[in-house]
């Protein structure tokens, strides 16, 4: 991890440089940089957040609690599975961006990438303490893999712009590149089309997202309102990680997605473990498999 990773600002006195940009615009300069170095910290929290939720299905698999393994205890698998669904989330939210960025999709990359940092590198955190109380006390001694997880998952959420810093790029750049707001709002619509031709119950668990990007297509058709701020980004970045599950991911990730994160009362801010008690059995136990490290046999 970055423990004792060396980080300090330099100041250069009487050096030479060479202007790299137009005059004034040195903001926009550094930002096509940003996008690449934001997209890695998302990269590395997803990753993170992969780790931490496989390790906790490999404790729970091996651990017995009141008689039987930890991973047939209903609790558990709630929390497991939630696990497994922000991870997907996340690295299916990954993949896109890079996909962006080598396509040239230079909108799109712009926008969603300085969402998805916002949030994949804040839930990293919350997935690793998670895991960590999957383990129990274990988890929490420095000898424990989960432990240093744990100590490093911060620490992509403050690099390369922290929460509020984040907040107001995405604002300056709704409001300075308008055609970013039609990129991100195009690559929305076109999963909501997929719901619409979509199985019934895919369709009834939809409608959630479906009245969400109606809700952002208000959002930001006057992105001068000074309300923009956390609470938009955060559905402006769940809405695109659902967008990318519907698009790219597995179907019953997708729909397990979009049952847990809506309800009738619109986006759901629940902890882990909470939202997943409705799914069936049968979703649960495809979540959980799809953690498995190595092949064995069913649950």
């Amino acid at each position: 991890g970055d423990k004792s990773n060396a980080s300090s600002e330099v100041e250069y006195r009487n050096a030479w440089g060479v202007m790299i940009g137009e005059p004034g615009r040195g903001v926009r300069t550094i930002v096509e940089m940003v996008v690449h170095t934001r997209l890695d910290c998302v990269i590395g929290s997803s990753a993170l957040m992969r780790l931490s939720a496989q390790l906790a299905f490999h404790h729970a698999t091996e651990r017995w609690a009141f008689g039987r393994p930890l991973i047939q205890q209903r609790l558990m698998r709630h929390v497991l599975a939630d696990l497994a669904l922000e991870s997907e989330a996340a690295m299916a939210t990954w993949l896109r961006l890079a996909r962006a960025l080598d396509q040239q999709e230079a909108d799109l990359a712009r926008i969603a990438t300085a969402i998805s940092k916002y949030y994949v590198c804040k839930r990293s955190p919350l997935v690793a303490y998670e895991a960590m109380e999957c383990h129990g006390g274990n988890g929490y001694v420095d000898d424990s893999p989960i432990a240093r997880l744990f100590r490093q998952a911060p620490l992509n959420a403050i690099w390369e712009g922290s929460g509020n810093v984040i907040c107001l790029d995405i604002l300056r750049a709704l409001r300075k590149e308008p055609e970013t707001a039609s990129a991100i709002l195009a690559e929305l619509q076109r999963a909501s089309e997929l719901l619409s031709s979509s199985s019934q119950r895919a369709g009834e668990v939809g409608k959630g997202y479906l009245n969400t990007i109606e809700h952002i297509k208000v959002a930001l058709s006057d992105p001068m309102d000074s309300n923009f701020g956390r609470e938009s980004a955060d559905q402006l970045a769940i809405s695109f990680q659902a967008s990318c599950l519907l698009q790219y991911g597995d179907p019953l990730v997708a729909e397990a997605f979009l049952a847990t994160r809506w309800t009738q009362l619109g986006l759901t801010t629940q902890s882990l473990g909470s939202a997943t008690s409705s799914l069936p059995e049968s979703l649960l136990d495809h979540l959980l498999e799809r953690l498995r490290m190595s092949p064995s046999p069913r649950l």
